[in-house]
């Protein structure tokens, strides 16, 4: 086992990948019998886009399992780093590894969700505290707004800024900081349909993929 030892790091952090892969708006969706969540809406694989398939059962087993599969691999990394030699920037690379494998799940070619709900496992497993306040950031932002891309587009901002001020510098921003920014990027079309005032709101029933910019672009012809 002491041969092994430093394979530990990288096993570690390749679970966390493998984990992060699996597609629980896909998976979901067809244990349901909805239409695959990139087929309808924003064609994002995640729990508001479930949500707009007017399932909400379905949207909150997605999003308690796509933050599950952020939570567990650092949950686990952090039981199990004194016996297997991890690190604490191995367990937060752990952690970034699920966030990455949700958006470029090797399981469904590489075409993954924008990682909130994976985020915010991650989180609350690095540091619970600094889970709770990005949680309450996205809350308030979507209560007021309707939004949930806004909120997670703020969420995702503050995030880094609550670790430093409050915590530091440690080693868990080598997670924070890259979800952060992915997140934003992630977040792109999202920021363009908020600047037009095209943007869903939380619980709006979307049409399939193909006739969302149809109906978009008939609204715009009628003003």
């Amino acid at each position: 086992m002491d041969a092994a030892k430093p394979l530990f790091p990288l096993l570690a952090v390749l679970a966390g990948y493998l984990i992060g892969s699996l597609s629980f708006a896909v998976i979901v969706s067809r244990l349901f019998g909805l239409a695959d969540p990139r087929s309808y809406g924003s064609g994002n694989p995640g729990a508001t886009n479930v949500l707009r398939s007017g399932n909400k059962a379905a949207a909150v087993f997605t999003l308690a399992l796509d933050a599950l599969k952020g939570y567990v691999p650092v949950f686990v990394a952090l039981w199990w780093r004194q016996p297997l030699g991890l690190g604490e920037t191995t367990v937060a690379l752990v952690g970034l590894a699920a966030f990455l494998g949700h958006l470029w799940p090797v399981f469904f070619r590489f075409q993954g969700g924008k990682g909130v709900a994976t985020a915010a496992g991650v989180l609350m497993a690095l540091n619970p505290w600094l889970g709770v306040a990005t949680l309450a950031s996205w809350l308030i932002v979507a209560a007021f707004s309707r939004y949930s891309s806004l909120a997670s587009i703020v969420a995702a901002a503050f995030a880094p800024f609550y670790q430093l001020l409050i915590w530091g510098a440690e080693p868990a921003l080598a997670a924070i900081v890259p979800m952060s920014l992915l997140l934003v990027w992630r977040h792109q079309a999202n920021i363009r349909k908020l600047l037009a005032g095209t943007e869903s709101r939380i619980g709006h029933k979307a049409a399939p993929a193909g006739q969302a910019g149809t109906s978009a672009a008939a609204k715009r012809r009628s003003r």
